[in-house]
């Protein structure tokens, strides 16, 4: 049954204009898993291509493809490994299709190769990582948050890179559709990073009618072929020809120059990555999301992503509750960081606390950032169980 006349919950960053009239439409509720979810937003994004390998607690996004691609008359295909999924999905979107593949964290190690290959060649291709308790096959179906820092440095070189972090399946919703959109704006491969609870909890979402929702088509060259630089330096995001339209598209992992070719060229090289860093610092305003909590007036803040940051909403009701000024602060966008406004919030309040179901990653930036002027404190859990609220709380008091 169709629910009438209910406008769009939150702060939707996928609406076509925010400032439309027309705000109120009919929405059909779904009850679905963060997979599910993030399946359909996907085929909303327009993807034409997806190259998997099934793995726990991802595996449902591949089986769900697997029906809904072929019905569409898009492509499926499931690759022999990890490795090879990856490299099928830089492959189509050369080709000219949105293409994504999902994986969790031993799939995540094996792809970090083709990713860094997909930063140096500036293909746009979305990488789901639904994270579980590591290393190597450590728990398949037990939850973590322990890849944060592999998704910003697993693989190697100085490179910028984009992660999304969901924190319920409406967020998994807007956040793939987002990832779609960010990778074809800024020609770069970007990482959702969910984990276990998101991806296999269920919740009741309202899914807005697709001609409602904003989409990003990657820039086309305008100019003759024989023009055409693929990876030129005049703009930060150059045009991306699609194969078979005529026009010249050098690929290599090397370093290279304007037209693809291989250089060692320090000038070349050297404004090659002043331009990779700068299409997404011209874009922090967008790309840098966050979601606040009881923030305004709070002296205690707590920082966290992904389920956590349910968590810490909670902790905070708890601590007001008690009588302590207590806000959440959930980072939508973990790469890259808006260091400005992280520190002068940080800055502003009496304490902060980092829950995070690893050790300790996100806590180092933070810390970093503080400088020393307000205490940090970490709380941590890393036996395939999430945080208890009370636990945040005790920090607190």
């Amino acid at each position: 049954m169709k629910v009438k006349k209910i406008p769009y919950y939150g702060d939707s960053r996928i609406l076509r204009d925010f400032n439309c009239e027309i705000r109120e439409v009919d929405y059909e509720p779904v009850f679905i898993q963060g997979n599910e979810a993030c399946v359909e937003a996907a085929i909303i994004a327009g993807l034409g291509f997806y190259g998997g390998y099934p793995i726990t607690p991802s595996s449902e996004i591949a089986e769900i493809f697997s029906r809904r691609l072929p019905q569409d008359g898009k492509i499926f295909i499931q690759m022999e490994d990890e490795i090879a999924s990856i490299a099928s999905c830089i492959g189509a979107s050369i080709g000219g299709l949105k293409s994504m593949t999902a994986t969790s964290g031993p799939g995540f190690s094996l792809m970090q190769e083709n990713i860094g290959y997909a930063v140096m060649a500036e293909i746009p291709v979305v990488v789901v990582n639904v994270q579980r308790l590591g290393p190597s096959t450590g728990a398949a179906s037990s939850p973590a948050q322990g890849d944060l820092m592999q998704a910003r440095w697993g693989t190697h070189g100085d490179h910028p890179i984009l992660v999304l972090a969901p924190g319920s399946v409406k967020e998994t919703f807007e956040l793939t559709i987002l990832a779609f959109n960010f990778a074809e704006r800024l020609r770069t491969p970007v990482i959702l990073l969910s984990d276990e609870v998101i991806g296999h909890m269920r919740e009741k979402i309202l899914i807005p009618p697709s001609d409602y929702i904003l989409l990003e088509k990657r820039k086309q060259p305008f100019e003759r072929p024989a023009n055409y630089r693929p990876y030129s330096n005049d703009e930060d995001v150059p045009a991306m020809a699609e194969m078979g339209l005529g026009y010249r598209h050098h690929i290599t992992g090397l370093l290279h120059d304007q037209n693809g070719f291989p250089t060692n060229s320090q000038d070349e090289i050297a404004k090659w990555y002043d331009r990779i860093y700068r299409k997404f610092d011209a874009n922090m305003k967008d790309i840098f999301m966050y979601n606040e909590y009881m923030t305004e007036d709070a002296d205690i803040l707590i920082i966290s992503f992904g389920i956590s940051s349910r968590i810490s909403c909670r902790a905070a009701e708890m601590a007001r509750e008690r009588g302590i000024k207590a806000g959440s602060l959930q980072l939508l966008t973990l790469w890259p960081i808006d260091e400005d406004y992280l520190s002068s919030v940080i800055k502003s309040k009496k304490a902060v606390i980092v829950p995070e179901m690893n050790r300790g990653q996100l806590f180092y930036d933070i810390d970093r950032l503080a400088s020393g002027r307000v205490p940090i404190k970490k709380v941590n859990r890393t036996d395939g169980h999430m945080i208890d609220p009370e636990a945040i709380l005790e920090v607190m008091e």
